[in-house]
Order: structure tokens, then C-alpha cells, then sequence
């Protein structure tokens, strides 16, 4: 059954062709907070297509993380990584040397702005948000690239960083330092792609469209932006289906994107290809 283009029931991976495609790979995964997290649904495929799964959380928002643990297909454990500290960088590399002694693949699905960093007020910013949606949204992925690159390096097959953008080649109404974080979050990339390739890391990112999670709940005019994006989006577009990213970043995970490094996939239902959203991203934010 199609609705908008889009198919409206996912069968389960594991009932698909290309099970077993991240068979014996040790994944870990960042950025997990409830079921509805793209980082949960990517999770569970990983799973499903027989990788070894681990996840991280921080803080307060762990006990969320840690319950959304136990409805993936097989529970695992949460290790912590708070990436404002230093140290749990240091820890989470000696944590999965120990555990594991290699990592083939890592999702990054960490984005944090603060709100006034947000919805409009772009130009009256304090200096330490704009700072902090860099640090936690951009520099992150360098630092955990940093962090685990002892692990990753010169394995059978390479290994695989991904992490989860939002096209920053626009800009968004209300999206504001966090759609300058992005855009670093692209370059970052790059250049992660030029200093880890000889080590045979490859890095690249999913450019998803909007989904309807407990992070894009704190984005003013999701609604309005995500109703448009459907109607946009030549396949059509399903705010609800994180379903969709999932697969995609499994892909950028397994060995059949050996020769991918530095690029970005959009998975947006065809919406940045098309005439139809440049009205929306003009703009101004309503009060």
C-alpha cells in the first residue's frame, strides 16, 4: 500500500533480502533517547542484519537511552559519553578496546543548540550558545573520530563513520546557529575523510529530512517546515518513518560502501532536488 508515494508498513529487515549485510560488525551507536530516535530504528536494523550492537547516553537522559535499550531486537548495554568531556572520550575508547578490541562502524547522532540559539534570534545570540551548538553538534564528530581511530584503523573491509545532517546548504527559518553547526558538520566531514582514508575510515552523512523526534520537537517551525516537505518531496515524504534513514546508514556501514568516503546521501524523499522548498527556507521566522 503506497500513501504520498510512500510505502505506508515497512516489513522487518530481517525478513528482507540482504540480512546478515553487517554480519559480525561491531557497531556503536550514539544519540539513541527514545524509540523515535533515527539512532534506535538504525540500531535495530543493525541488528537485524547481524551486527553486534552498543549504545551511548549521558547524564539524566541515560535512563531514557537505557529503556529505549531493552525494545530493540536484542538489549544491550549503554556506555557513557558526554561529549562536553574529555575524559569520556578517553574512557569510551578504553571501554571498547577491552570489550571488543575493534570497532568496524560508528553512528553519530548528536545535535544540541541551546533555545536561544534558535527560532529567530540568530543575530542577538550570546557568543556561548552558538559556541556550544558548534562543540556538541560539530566538533563531536572529530572528537569521537579522534577517540576511536586506534580501533578502526586498517581493518579487513575498512570502517565506517556516519553521522545525521541536515542539508546546510540552505538557510532554514529558525534553525539559526544550528544550521551553521551543520554546515560544519559538512566540512568537518570532509576533512575527516582526507586525514582517516589512509587508515581505511571512511566518514560521510546521511542528510535525512525532517523526523518527527523528541530533538526536532525543540525546532521552531518543524511543523510547518515538515508539512511542506511532504508535499514537496517527489517520493513523498513521512515525518513519522525513521524506517527510511535507517537503511541508508546501514548501507554507509557495511562493505558494499568501501569506495564511499566524504559524501553526503540525501534521504529526504527527492525534496533538495527539486523546485519547492526555496520559498519555505526564504523566509523570515514568524514571531
Amino acid at each position: 500500500m503506497q500513501t504520498n508515494g510512500v510505502r505506508a508498513e515497512t516489513r522487518a529487515v530481517g525478513d528482507q533480502p540482504g540480512a546478515g549485510l553487517l554480519a559480525g560488525k561491531k557497531i556503536l551507536v550514539t544519540g539513541v533517547i527514545t524509540k523515535d530516535s533515527i539512532a534506535f530504528s538504525a540500531a535495530a536494523q543493525a541488528q537485524r542484519l547481524g551486527a553486534e550492537v552498543l549504545l551511548t547516553s549521558f547524564g539524566r537522559v541515560r535512563r531514557m537511552t537505557e529503556r529505549a535499550a531493552r525494545s530493540l531486537p536484542m538489549e544491550v548495554p549503554v556506555l557513557e559519553l558526554d561529549v562536553s568531556k574529555d575524559a569520556d572520550f578517553d574512557s569510551l575508547g578504553q571501554e571498547l578496546g577491552e570489550r571488543w578490541g575493534q570497532v568496524d562502524g560508528v553512528l553519530h547522532s548528536i545535535a544540541f543548540a541551546p533555545g536561544d540559539a534558535l527560532g529567530g534570534n540568530f543575530m542577538n545570540a550570546p557568543r556561548a550558545s552558538a559556541l556550544a551548538a558548534f562543540e556538541v553538534s560539530a566538533y563531536s564528530l572529530a572528537a569521537l573520530g579522534q577517540s576511536l581511530a586506534p580501533l578502526m584503523s586498517d581493518l579487513p573491509g575498512g570502517a565506517s563513520i556516519v553521522g545525521l545532517d541536515f542539508d546546510a546548504s540552505v538557510a532554514w527559518p529558525g534553525y539559526d546557529w544550528m544550521g551553521v553547526a551543520k554546515a560544519a558538520l559538512e566540512s568537518v566531514t570532509r576533512y575527516m575523510a582526507t586525514y582517516l582514508g589512509p587508515k581505511q575510515i571512511r566518514v560521510n552523512l546521511i542528510a535525512a529530512g525532517p523526523l518527527r523526534t523528541v530533538a526536532s520537537s525543540g525546532v521552531p517551525l518543524f511543523g510547518e517546515l515538515a508539512g511542506h516537505w511532504s508535499q514537496s518531496a517527489p517520493l513523498g515524504w513521512e515525518i513519522e518513518n525513521s524506517q527510511s534513514v535507517a537503511g541508508p546508514i546501514c548501507f554507509l556501514l557495511s562493505d558494499l560502501s568501501t569506495s564511499i568516503t566524504g559524501e553526503i546521501i540525501h534521504v529526504d524523499g527527492g525534496a533538495h532536488a527539486v523546485r519547492g522548498l526555496e520559498g519555505l527556507a526564504a523566509q523570515p521566522p514568524s514571531e
